[in-house]
């Protein structure tokens, strides 16, 4: 498809701005923010996606308006003048790119922190607490509501001061929303009871918005359409909320979200899905909503794509399409479209490693949050070609071979197996991990359009890279399970044997899990799936620890929903036979208490140790001893040549130690930019 025909390029009118094509990225706390501001780090992480084309930045999720609504999350803070000049920064660098630029301003409400901030009571339309943020409120009196509305009006004021376009407000569970939802308001005054009554604050507070910027500013809402409990607002009672907000006339635009966001639950699978959802889970209900409402209706839940985000522009359901952590994965998205390089966009695979907390860090882009540091476009050495040998058909490896080929050196892959793709392979086993495989396929496609050379199958030793004659070698060969420690050993089963199909899974089973990462749940899944009776103890205090509270989410709901028996803080001491079955023993981490379970099986995961023989046997060809400076390799700087003649020599990922896929490709990425 043309960009002149192509839906997704056409442009939008709101108000006196035209939105150049329909694509945007909402608000979002990416974590940047210094001291409440955005500052330079912050303006950087936007301005990639504005230079990459997008018509729309939006930022600043949850900026709060007032005291009492602290800084949980590292948000922006809008409610003092310090800001302006901050945005006025900002506002300059977005507009240099012909793109608009917005910001969400809140009250948090019952979901802010009384031992945050200045250590102020959270308030909220009536005092029910919200268990995902734990405070109790203190219900609001007509002082509190007067000054909370012109905290907003303060606020949008800052904005346009700023040089902002626009801003939305924020519904759902904050402020707003609580006042909408019956749920959390049980007031009996002009703001409680009737549908009427509970938007009466929300009114209020747009009012005074509009009259504090003027008609030449954007404001608009983001919605909850349906908030998918039966306690809570229904799409009917959303309709006609939104109905009452148009006749005011204050609006421009509805942001259409669906669920709750007052449970880990309704946050991390219904307000913001990740990849064990669907594309666009909800489209269809904020399609619903924008054919009751006449104002348009932006979108996003994962719409990681652009064939979903066409589709939704195309046939009318929505009329902006929102695809916020598609740019976090590559903010170049629209330009590629532009340019007909669809096939060439870096997938968001809806990991949600960027809603952890190194958010906005993307697990397979790791330039994405350290845009002052690292380039998402690779651009051609002005140095010597080389000739580079990469070891290694992980993360790690094509990485380093896609980095290195795009610099313009000759590069050759050898991979011992016969697919790309290392561990991914066997973390996309999972039953809702899939999608990983879009890491690796992106890359295996970037390493055949630069000419990487690919050997597969090729166990490389030593004297196969030497004959390669190169001039860098790089070693990603990852690294196998750590087992060894283990008294008993031998009778272990390690959780690649069960992942990769190499071992079936007994009848009766032990799963230790001893990192809290990915693998002992998805082993335990795959066991529970197979008809085996799983008991699984855990190192730590609770399941999934090293993950993002996303993914913890997902594998609690999935092995609650399987019956998996658990034990938490208990450490593995040996596992031994009796007779034909196996008896794991373990030690409480607090009390020492033995605990021992008899099985058929007994699964471990503890990582991996690298495996690392070819490196040590390239050592004593190479001119730097195998060794990397940290503080170059850090600072962006070449290494420095080495002491004697011969290649340099290198270990990223988990041959260096057993880490993650964002560990991986950010070692790569770091060192195969100064080769």
């Amino acid at each position: 498809m043309s960009a002149a025909t192509d839906p997704l390029l056409a442009p939008l009118k709101l108000r006196h701005i035209t939105l150049k094509n329909r694509i945007m990225s909402t608000s979002h706390a990416c974590g940047l923010e210094e001291g409440g501001m955005p500052k330079v780090a912050y303006q950087l992480y936007h301005e990639e996606k504005a230079k990459g084309g997008l018509a729309l930045t939006m930022f600043g999720g949850s900026s709060n308006i007032a005291p009492d609504s602290p800084n949980v999350f590292r948000q922006l803070n809008v409610g003092v003048d310090e800001v302006i000049p901050w945005l006025q920064q900002f506002s300059e660098r977005i507009h240099r790119h012909d793109c608009t630029l917005m910001v969400q301003i809140t009250h948090l409400g019952r979901r802010g922190e009384s031992f945050a901030g200045e250590h102020l009571p959270t308030i909220a339309p009536s005092p029910i607490r919200e268990t995902l943020h734990r405070s109790f409120p203190r219900q609001m009196d007509s002082h509190d509501i007067a000054r909370v509305v012109k905290a907003f009006g303060d606020a949008a004021w800052r904005c346009k001061e700023g040089g902002l376009d626009g801003l939305e407000t924020l519904a759902g569970a904050h402020l707003i929303g609580q006042f909408l939802s019956p749920a959390t308001n049980r007031r009996s005054d002009g703001y409680g009871g009737s549908l009427e009554n509970r938007c009466r604050f929300g009114l209020e507070v747009h009012d005074e918005i509009r009259k504090r910027v003027g008609a030449d500013f954007l404001v608009g809402l983001r919605f909850v359409v349906d908030e998918g409990h039966a306690a809570g607002l229904s799409f009917a009672e959303c309709v006609e909320i939104a109905r009452c907000f148009e006749r005011a006339g204050t609006l421009d635009f509805f942001n259409a979200v669906y669920g709750r966001m007052d449970t880990a639950l309704g946050l991390a699978v219904d307000n913001m899905p990740g990849m064990a959802s669907g594309l666009a889970p909800w489209l269809e209900k904020a399609a619903a909503f924008k054919r009751e409402v006449n104002l348009p209706v932006f979108h996003a839940a994962r719409i990681a794509d652009v064939a979903t985000a066409r589709h939704a522009i195309a046939q009318g359901l929505i009329d902006m399409a929102a695809m916020t952590r598609a740019h976090i994965a590559d903010p170049h998205l629209v330009e590629k479209l532009m340019r007909g390089e669809e096939a060439r966009i870096r997938p968001c695979v809806g990991a949600t490693h960027c809603m952890g907390v190194t958010r906005p860090a993307c697990l397979h882009n790791p330039a994405a949050g350290r845009e002052g540091a690292l380039p998402h476009e690779i651009a051609p050495t002005s140095g010597p070609r080389r000739r580079v040998v990469v070891v290694g058909g992980g993360p790690a490896g094509l990485e380093a071979a896609r980095v290195a080929a795009a610099r313009g050196h000759q590069v050759t892959l050898y991979e011992a197996a016969g697919r790309l793709g290392g561990q991914v392979l066997l973390a996309a086993t999972a039953s809702w991990r899939k999608d990983l495989i879009g890491i690796i396929d992106w890359r295996t496609g970037e390493l055949e359009r630069l000419g990487v050379s690919v050997h597969l199958n090729r166990f490389a030793e030593a004297g196969d890279v030497a004959a390669e004659n190169p001039d860098v070698v790089i070693v990603a060969a990852g690294g196998v399970p750590d087992l060894a420690w283990i008294d008993g050993h031998r009778h272990i089963t390690s959780v690649w044997d069960v992942l990769s199909g190499a071992t079936a899974p007994a009848a009766s089973v032990v799963v230790w899990d001893g990192t809290g990462r990915h693998a002992a749940a998805t082993a335990a899944e795959r066991c529970l799936k197979a008809g085996s009776k799983v008991q699984f103890v855990a190192l730590d205090d609770m399941l999934a620890v090293e993950m993002s509270y996303a993914e913890r989410v997902i594998w609690k709901k999935t092995l609650y929903d399987l019956g998996l028996q658990q034990n938490y803080d208990h450490r593995l001491t040996g596992v031994e036979k009796a007779g034909n079955r196996l008896i794991a023993r373990f030690a409480n981490e607090y009390t020492g208490r033995e605990l021992s379970f008899e099985a058929d099986q007994v699964i471990v995961e503890h990582g991996t140790i690298p495996a690392d023989d070819v490196f040590q046997d390239l050592r004593a060809g190479s001119a730097n001893d195998g060794s990397t400076d940290i503080e170059a390799l850090i600072a962006g700087r070449p290494q420095p040549a080495g002491t004697k003649a011969g290649y340099m020599l290198h270990r990223i990922g988990d041959c260096q130690s057993s880490r993650n896929i964002h560990s991986a490709v950010y070692d790569a990425l770091r060192l195969a930019l100064t080769i």
